[in-house]
């Protein structure tokens, strides 16, 4: 009687179909432990402590790789803490952020890759512009890494029930499988992320620090767009902008932030084989500006004065 009540044990805890039992006896392990055996076995076979010791060594390769990263040591007062100071706080870019589902490094000493960042956003597309207002709108604690997530990140706006599939019929001999478009649940998002890594476990880091670590690619001050973009040239160039004078080698935007936006355009192909737009600033009668771009920089700048009739002198 005692050995049918362990064979009616392992039948339900195998999950099978009721049968008769008498079918399955030898099929069944012959050393099963009962639920006072010592040791750690399965089915009756010990583990091999070899076994443990070889994922201690698989888990220890992972976290030394990377795969698995180290913990942080925050405690859960500054975990709040950064969560209420940085979760949904608005910013202003000052350089260009590309759309990204790969995270954007950057460095808690202010230093980044000012090329990638620029690569990338010609490539992928610009989740943000120097002077554009971002949000911060997801925190993720990865160890070492603090993850933000800007205007959403990248997302189709999808959900997992938008694919749902329903079977038809009450278990008749036809049968038909239809799937339902619900459409998108959401809104698609364009953000893109960054990633803040520290190089070790975060620990002792308030909301306040973090935003002095992000001053040199975005600014939490309430300061007017143009400001902002200025700061991000060079001590020349900002003194061109206070001076509303376009030079070479200046950006299209820089361009149309001294002149506003051009009357004319045109492109020509000069005697080497550049690709040149040319456009033109101002009404006769008056001055008359007439701006050449190569690769999406000035290279020259030409000035001339219209009468009333048009003509240039």
């Amino acid at each position: 009687m005692e050995r049918r009540g362990i064979l009616e044990w392992w039948k339900v805890r195998a999950g099978g179909e009721r049968s008769d039992i008498r079918d399955h006896r030898r099929a069944l392990p012959r050393h099963l432990e009962n639920t006072d055996s010592k040791g750690l076995g399965l089915y009756g076979r010990r583990i091999p402590i070899a076994c443990l010791a070889v994922l201690t060594l698989l888990l220890s390769s992972a976290a030394q790789a990377g795969i698995i990263g180290p913990d942080d040591k925050l405690t859960e007062d500054e975990r709040i803490e950064l969560l209420r100071g940085l979760m949904s706080e608005f910013a202003t870019m000052k350089v260009p952020v590309a759309r990204s589902k790969k995270p954007i490094e950057f460095y808690p000493d202010g230093t980044f890759n000012p090329k990638y960042w620029e690569d990338t956003a010609k490539q992928m597309g610009a989740a943000a512009k120097p002077g554009d207002k971002i949000q911060i709108t997801k925190i993720t604690f990865q160890g070492d890494k603090l993850l933000l997530d800007i205007n959403g990140g990248i997302t189709s706006g999808r959900k997992w029930y938008d694919r749902v599939q329903v079977t038809g019929g009450m278990g008749g001999p036809q049968q038909q499988q239809t799937g339902i478009d619900r459409g998108p649940s959401g809104n698609p998002t364009f953000g893109t992320y960054i990633v803040v890594g520290f190089r070790k476990p975060m620990e002792n880091l308030n909301s306040s620090q973090v935003k002095k670590m992000l001053a040199p690619i975005m600014d939490f001050d309430q300061r007017s767009a143009a400001q902002l973009f200025t700061e991000t040239m060079s001590p020349e160039m900002q003194k061109a902008m206070t001076d509303k004078k376009v030079t070479v080698g200046m950006t299209r935007d820089q361009v149309k932030m001294i002149l506003g936006a051009s009357e004319h355009h045109g492109r020509e192909t000069t005697k080497d084989g550049t690709e040149t737009e040319w456009q033109q600033y101002g009404r006769p009668p008056g001055k008359i500006t007439f701006v050449t771009f190569a690769n999406a920089k000035v290279i020259a700048v030409k000035d001339q004065y219209a009468g009333l009739g048009g003509e240039v002198h």
